[in-house]
């Protein structure tokens, strides 16, 4: 039978799709199955236990869009997570609204409400213009890693994954505490990996890329461990415009979290 006015091209696509896109998905069973994969405490371990994290956040939100792996993988290799949430989340005047859906979020990845703060300093607004002062963040950071012993801190890299001013305030803070050598000793810095537009909406697709690439520290999670990120992402219905509804569905940030140390 003779090939249509197309040629064989879109068939041949979609089946080099079809192998790409199962070649993923058993990658992922593979690696998530095999729990938690980082350096900090050696490569053959798949334990974390004794490991305080301290995750420090730009808004109500972030923990469930951006870490979710992070937090869940974390969690499962038996490292405690606490929350420092830098800002209310204002920016439309619905921070009260937004503390409480940060609270359900946190629970459903693990966080119980004693371990979350919520910073709300007029100094430190929610407002993807404003790059907040480096050295005021520094000290609330560092005295709330001192008061709970944090071993490890997770935040933004210089690319903050968005972009947002915010987020890359957070970067900008640690990174005054680690140059400066104001961190306790022991304590390390963990810094999520902003990845380019193509790989950001490629899903479980870039499973195969965050695997051969470098890093320190990679999460992936299961397909039950997805779901509950989307789960603990949908607690914040303020913030649910349609746009973040397509982000849940395609963005690697609900499953895979690559992280490099500061």
């Amino acid at each position: 039978m003779a090939a249509g006015p197309w040629g064989w091209g879109p068939a041949v696509l979609a089946l080099l799709l079809a192998l790409l896109l199962g070649g993923a998905r058993l990658l992922r069973r593979r690696y998530a199955a095999d729990g938690a994969r980082a350096s900090l405490w050696g490569r053959a371990a798949a334990r974390a236990d004794g490991v305080r994290v301290l995750l420090v956040t730009a808004h109500p939100d972030d923990e469930a869009m951006f870490f979710a792996p992070t937090v869940l993988g974390l969690g499962r290799a038996g490292a405690r997570a606490a929350v420092l949430c830098c800002s209310a989340g204002n920016y439309y005047n619905q921070g009260e609204i937004r503390k409480k859906e940060l609270e359900q979020s946190c629970f459903l990845l693990g966080i119980p409400a004693s371990d979350v703060t919520v910073l709300d300093h007029r100094d430190l607004p929610d407002n993807p213009a404003v790059e907040w002062d480096t050295q005021l963040l520094a000290a609330f950071v560092l005295k709330h890693i001192e008061a709970n012993n944090i071993n490890l801190v997770v935040t933004f890299d210089a690319g903050g994954v968005s972009g947002h001013a915010n987020h890359i305030s957070l970067y900008a803070a640690l990174r005054y505490l680690h140059s400066e050598r104001k961190l306790p000793e022991g304590c390390r810095v963990l810094l999520l990996e902003s990845v380019n537009l193509f790989r950001k909406y490629i899903s479980v697709l870039d499973v195969p890329v965050s695997c051969l690439l470098p890093r320190d520290a990679l999460f992936i999670l299961t397909e039950e461990e997805t779901e509950q990120a989307r789960r603990a992402m949908r607690c914040h219905r303020s913030q649910l415009l349609w746009f973040r509804h397509i982000y849940m569905l395609f963005s690697r940030y609900m499953m895979i979290n690559s992280l490099r140390l500061l």
